[in-house]
């Protein structure tokens, strides 16, 4: 690694420099991001999956400032424009904004007010002028009137000799850097709305005239004005006040007090207004967009985060409904291992004898399947659907579940549902991933986009490869933290485990298939392309439940296997016993077993691991239900006590599903007593709470929520 490079990352993010290297070299050698922080805490000094995340994203950031910075040199070279103190400059610079400042006056560029000019031979004109000497500006001007050039009088001498100084001045490393930290410090940004929009874009209204500070403007509504302008409704402007800009620029460039001087201060407006600042504000706009959207990309990693880890209710026998009202409702019937075991439709929600027969059917499908808890979407219908559920009568070992169902039609409809029930339509495989979703949330939910599941804000607006590979990192971490159970898991859950990918899991589960069940982890092997390296990635977090040796059900990697059975020879038991007699670990003296390559870091988690081996980190399963006062909006009365379900955190509050089919906002000022900056340390989705309703909008479908109080 680049020792440049390894210096930077361990002054930005306080780390030593051994340890950016370690982890940089782990990385290049393809090891994932949870193999490192799970199983390689000695090499890296026990850096967890942020650190090594952003160890990693920082490494890619500084390569690509080299090659750019390579191909800088290269351009410059070829054309024979490369001085050693321009080289020096360009190897210097630390970052992309500073070296495109520096190449910006030698970039080929398209012809220019200034290119034409300096093709009219006026460029020693402006050599001249710049110089601010105390000349005959009009006479000298006079000698480069040239009519088969295209200069036809002194005053167009002089204004081609301006527009050369003009872009002079713009690409001025120095004023542009002292331009760019004004706008970043005193820059304002401005909306109104445009000609005609005023109807069209009432969604927008709060930003028809509009003016924040950039340094203090949150990056929700930032977003949001850029949505409000990519919709032709607002128009945005970025500026700070232009006598301070002019000021900056006059103090660096005015040397004089006289004809050339004045030409000079011409050519400083000129090129502020027509180039300086639209450069300046085309990068604050595009520094504000990443900022905003790093910031909404991290609120909607950490909401996916939540919903991936949603405890799970485990493996029961599920009736799972996919609730409608004009074409009835989906009923499927799942066994403990979430397979399919029966389908039909009722029609709950019509005559009186459609409504009997649905209840004759659903405990007929309850008695059939032995059935134990029964799952309801809860969109359309789902409320009233459980309401008829509830009045049926059934045993009280019967649980009724609402599930939140988004992104369901979304797994129903694609190829991966396609290829699971291809014989069933959408409907079936809606109710399907409804009930699974209860049972295993993260099982289910990785077979959809995380874009999808309806959690986050303005994601379609920001970087979408940023986007993704924050997704998928959150997504890889969510998997191989629960580890999968290799003989259950779906190809969709299996490619996300440390190592795989899609192909992988696909032959995982072909040799499956073929050859039943996986005894151990070491025949893991024998499927065809798994080969050293991925086996080393993946093994610690596939899980083999009922292998003869039990270390292959827990997240002790096997290359740690001879460390346990140590122990255990040295206790005079078996592993299974260290596993099942927790006194037994309180006997070992992990200082013993430390090697070069062991270190207490690795032990600690053994030790942990045979304390609770096989655990599920997600916590446990609890029943919620909505108040039954409620059905719909209509229902709500200012003052009420509700019972409810956070279903998205943003910046500027939380969302919560209180069963009327229109989630309600708690604005961030109503989450706590106390002042609140950040909503998610206050809530997290999936949390349980009790609001209080503060407005009903009935017009808007707007529900405004209180948890003060």
């Amino acid at each position: 690694m680049n020792n440049r490079h390894a210096i930077t990352i361990s002054n930005e993010l306080k780390l030593t420099v051994n340890q950016v290297i370690a982890t940089t070299e782990l990385l290049d050698g393809d090891a994932t991001v949870p193999f490192i922080a799970r199983y390689r805490k000695e090499a890296t000094g026990d850096l967890d999956e942020v650190q090594i995340t952003q160890i990693r994203d920082r490494v890619t950031q500084l390569r690509d400032l080299d090659k750019r910075r390579e191909s800088i040199l290269k351009s410059l070279e070829e054309r024979d424009l490369l001085t050693d103190d321009l080289k020096r400059s360009i190897e210097s610079a630390e970052t992309m904004t500073a070296l495109e400042d520096i190449y910006l006056p030698y970039k080929p560029k398209r012809r220019t007010r200034a290119t034409i000019a300096r093709e009219k031979g006026l460029e020693p004109l402006a050599e001249l002028i710049f110089a601010q000497d105390d000349i005959d500006v009009d006479a000298i001007a006079g000698e480069y009137v040239d009519p088969e050039k295209g200069v036809e009088s002194s005053d167009d001498a002089l204004a081609g000799a301006r527009d050369i100084v003009a872009e002079w001045i713009a690409e001025d490393t120095d004023a542009r850097s002292r331009i760019r930290r004004l706008f970043r410090e005193k820059a304002i940004v401005s909306s109104v709305v445009a000609k005609g929009m005023e109807v069209e874009g009432t969604k927008f209204s709060d930003y028809f005239d509009w003016s924040e500070s950039i340094k203090h403007i949150p990056s929700h509504r930032y977003l949001a004005m850029r949505r409000g302008e990519a919709e032709s409704i607002l128009k945005l402007s970025i500026a700070p006040p232009e006598e301070d800009a002019l000021s900056i620029l006059f103090g660096m460039f005015i040397a004089g007090n006289n004809q050339a001087t004045d030409h000079v201060r011409l050519a400083i407006k000129d090129g502020y207004k027509r180039l300086l600042a639209p450069s300046m504000e085309t990068e604050i706009r595009n520094e504000l967009k990443d900022s905003a959207g790093l910031d909404a990309i991290s609120v909607f990693a950490e909401n996916v985060r939540e919903l991936l880890l949603a405890p799970p209710l485990g493996r029961k026998n599920i009736l799972a409904i996919d609730p409608g009202f004009r074409t009835g409702c989906k009923v499927v019937c799942l066994d403990k291992e979430a397979r399919l075991q029966e389908h039909t439709a009722i029609f709950p929600h019509g005559s009186d004898k459609q409504r009997q027969d649905a209840a004759v059917e659903i405990e007929a499908l309850i008695e059939r399947h032995k059935i134990t808890v029964i799952a309801i979407g809860n969109g359309t219908a789902g409320r009233e659907t459980e309401q008829f559920i509830r009045e049926i009568g059934l045993p009280d070992y019967i649980t009724v579940e609402m599930v939140n169902e988004a992104g369901a039609s979304i797994y129903s409809a694609s190829a991966i549902a396609r290829e699971e029930f291809p014989d069933h339509d959408i409907t079936v495989r809606g109710a399907v991933s409804i009930g699974r979703r209860l049972m295993d949330p993260l099982a289910e939910l990785v077979k959809i986009d995380p874009k999808s599941v309806g959690v986050g804000q303005y994601q379609h607006d920001v970087d979408q490869s940023a986007l993704k590979q924050c997704l998928d990192d959150t997504v890889i971490s969510c998997v191989n933290l629960i580890g999968v159970d290799v003989n259950t898991a779906s190809k969709e859950l299996l490619s996300y485990v440390s190592g795989l990918g899609p192909k992988l899991a696909e032959n995982i589960i072909e040799y499956r298939n073929e050859n039943g069940p996986f005894k151990s982890r070491q025949s893991l092997k024998k499927v065809p392309r798994l080969g050293p390296k991925a086996f080393e990635q993946a093994a610690g977090f596939l899980r083999i439940a009922n292998a003869k040796n039990p270390l292959d059900n827990t997240g002790i990697h096997p290359e740690s296997y001879h460390i346990v059975e140590q122990m255990a020879k040295d206790l005079g038991c078996r592993v299974v016993d260290l596993m099942e007699d927790k006194s037994l670990l309180d006997k070992i003296d992990k200082e013993k077993y430390v090697t070069d390559k062991i270190g207490l870091p690795t032990l600690h988690d053994i030790i942990d691991e045979l304390s609770r081996p096989g655990r599920d980190p997600r916590s446990a399963y609890r029943s919620f239900k909505f108040d039954d006062r409620v059905n719909s909006i209509n229902d709500l009365k200012v003052g009420m006590k509700l019972p409810g379900i956070v279903t998205n955190v943003t910046h500027f509050g939380a969302f919560v599903d209180i069963g009327v089919h229109q989630d309600g906002l708690v604005h961030i000022s109503e989450l706590s007593d106390s002042f609140v900056k950040d909503p998610t340390a206050i809530v997290k989705v999936n949390q349980h709470v009790t609001v209080k309703v503060l407005e009903v909008d009935l017009d808007r479908k707007r529900v405004a929520l209180t948890m003060r109080g």
